[in-house]
Formats: C-alpha cells, sequence, structure tokens
C-alpha cells in the first residue's frame, strides 16, 4: 500500500459507454471497503458519458484526463490497484497494443508495466468482441496479469430491461488471490 492518508488508493478509469452514467455506484462501493478514489476518464467519455459534478463530489476529487505538465504536481498519489469500469474496444485495444495516447491509456500501460493489480469490467458490444483484434487483446492483457469480469453487452434481456452492470465485480475481482 502506498503511503497516503492510510487508505490504499484506487484509481478508476471510465471509458465512453452508456452505462458510465452508473460509475458512482462504483466509488461509493470502493469507498464503503476503505479505498480512496480518483477517476481518469477518456477524453470521449468527458463529452457527457457520466455526471462529472457528481463524480467529483463523491471522490473529493478532480477527474483527470489531460496530461498535465512536468511542472504540475501529481493530483493522485500512486495507485494501489486500477478499475477499468466500462472498459470499451477501443480502450482494451489500445492498451494491448501499448498505444499510450490518451492519459488514461498511458495510465494503464504503466500500471501494467508496474505490476499494479488491474480489474477490469468490459462494456463491448458482441459484433465487436467477436473481431479477432479484441479476442488477441483480452489473451495478451490476462498474460499481463489483468482480470477480467463477464463481457457486458448492454443489450436487453427477454423482459425487455437490461442486466445489471456488476460494478462491485471489479472490486472482488481485486481481492482475490
Amino acid at each position: 500500500m502506498t503511503e497516503h492518508a492510510g487508505k490504499p488508493f484506487l484509481y478508476v478509469v471510465v471509458c465512453a459507454a452508456g452505462i458510465a452514467t452508473q460509475v458512482t455506484r462504483l466509488i461509493d462501493a470502493a469507498r464503503e471497503r476503505d479505498w480512496e478514489v480518483g477517476v481518469i476518464a477518456t477524453p470521449l467519455a468527458m463529452n457527457g458519458f457520466f455526471d462529472t459534478a457528481a463524480v467529483e463530489a463523491a471522490t473529493g476529487r478532480p477527474i483527470r484526463s489531460a496530461w498535465r505538465s512536468p511542472a504540475d504536481p501529481r493530483p493522485f498519489p500512486p495507485p494501489d490497484a486500477v478499475v477499468v469500469a466500462p472498459a470499451t474496444f477501443n480502450t482494451v485495444n489500445k492498451w494491448a497494443a501499448g498505444l499510450a495516447d490518451t492519459l488514461a491509456v498511458g495510465t494503464l500501460c504503466e500500471a501494467a508495466g508496474l505490476g499494479v493489480p488491474i480489474a477490469v469490467l468490459p462494456c463491448v458490444a458482441d459484433a465487436l468482441a467477436a473481431h479477432p483484434a479484441y479476442r488477441d487483446s483480452l489473451v495478451r492483457l490476462r498474460g499481463m496479469g489483468v482480470r477480467f469480469g463477464d463481457p457486458y453487452s448492454g443489450l436487453p434481456d427477454e423482459d425487455g430491461g437490461r442486466p445489471d452492470f456488476r460494478w462491485e465485480r471489479a472490486l472482488e475481482l481485486l481481492e482475490r488471490p
């Protein structure tokens, strides 16, 4: 555990998927488990995919989405763990390929290289999940020790409702040995 307020620090990386509107559920669950939380969002996710004011209120910290200048202080301590939720097709593939063109993906590449535990809750349409590049990316990331929850396509179930996105599953993945 890193040294900061005596609590472990969790980075939550948020990608641009509709279910991101509920990301405060993950933040609240993490805080209930005594994590401090900082959110890093993809640039596209910052364009209305979640309530940024609610997230900042829940974490007590600004959301990061852009690189800081070298003279700026680090706004978050180093992570003890990282959750990517929801994780999109684009982010998973860029991360697996090492294409650190955004703060979010750069953070994931660095965390993986440092051996920080990482849990991912994919939110990818079935047609995209069937793409060979995505399947290869999952294999590569799993080989790096990344832990994945069950895929979530967001498609309605037989009753017309949408299945729950199991936000807490990310925390469970981090807790397993």
